[in-house]
């Protein structure tokens, strides 16, 4: 699975997430600095629980996660560091006010300078301006993914972690997204971790995937790898289309 780098961000081991239905283990995965990790799996693999974790959300009931070689757990973590890294739910939120409100809203409370200009500069990146004077509450659901995601990038996270951000857009924006995250990280070397059902998606932004089904990590490998030459025949069975959930 993962392996320990000098570029090591993250490191998961035994970690495990238990609810009442669902458990979360992840035996042992790395996430690289500047690498886009694509989490591929059916709906209830834990995709989300293991991006709440890596995003301080929820702190794991057993095992270690490390972030940066340090202990990473929700409730003590730094604010500091928590500024560092941006979570895109898959139903994002919007607060009450314009489009452009909620873009730069995260700029105002870090007290950046030329917040318009910076604002008006993601809003047309996403192809948002015409939007920028609406009522964030009326949107539709691709409307809001592209906001949310228009907020987490402006404020120049180094972690960006995505929640199937692209699954209510239609292909010309779903490509327009991932053009802007491909710039943007290769701008600022960003990681990033993006969970989504899309296989094909998976393959062209990833660096390395990453599978979990029930709620386990079956494997971490190079993108060609886990398309070409898996080396779990689950993921196989996965990637072929022959596993039935």
């Amino acid at each position: 699975m993962g392996r320990m780098t000098d570029d090591c961000l993250y490191r998961l081991a035994d970690v495990r997430k238990d609810y009442e239905s669902f458990t979360l283990h992840i035996g042992n995965l790395d996430v690289h600095g500047g690498e886009v990790l694509g989490l591929l799996g059916p709906t209830g693999a834990g995709k989300s629980t293991l991006l709440r974790l890596l995003a301080g959300l929820c702190r794991a009931d057993q095992g270690d996660l490390g972030f940066e070689r340090r202990a990473f757990a929700s409730g003590d973590v730094a604010l500091p560091v928590r500024r560092r890294i941006t979570l895109v739910h898959q139903r994002p939120l919007l607060l009450s006010g314009t489009v452009r409100f909620n873009v730069e809203y995260g700029l105002r409370l870090r007290g950046r300078k030329q917040i318009a200009e910076t604002g008006n500069a993601m809003l047309e990146r996403l192809g948002l301006s015409k939007l920028a004077r609406q009522s964030a509450l009326t949107l539709s659901g691709g409307q809001t993914q592209l906001v949310a995601l228009a907020r987490a990038l402006v404020i120049e996270p180094e972690v960006l972690l995505l929640d199937e951000p692209t699954a209510h857009l239609d292909p010309a924006h779903v490509a327009r997204v991932e053009e802007t995250i491909r710039e943007v990280r290769q701008e600022r070397r960003m990681t990033v971790v993006w969970a989504t059902h899309n296989l094909f998606q998976a393959r062209r932004v990833a660096d390395r995937a990453a599978l979990l089904l029930n709620g386990q990590l079956v494997e971490a490998v190079s993108t060609e790898q886990f398309f070409s030459n898996p080396s779990d025949p689950r993921t196989d069975d996965f990637v072929q289309g022959r596993m039935v959930y």
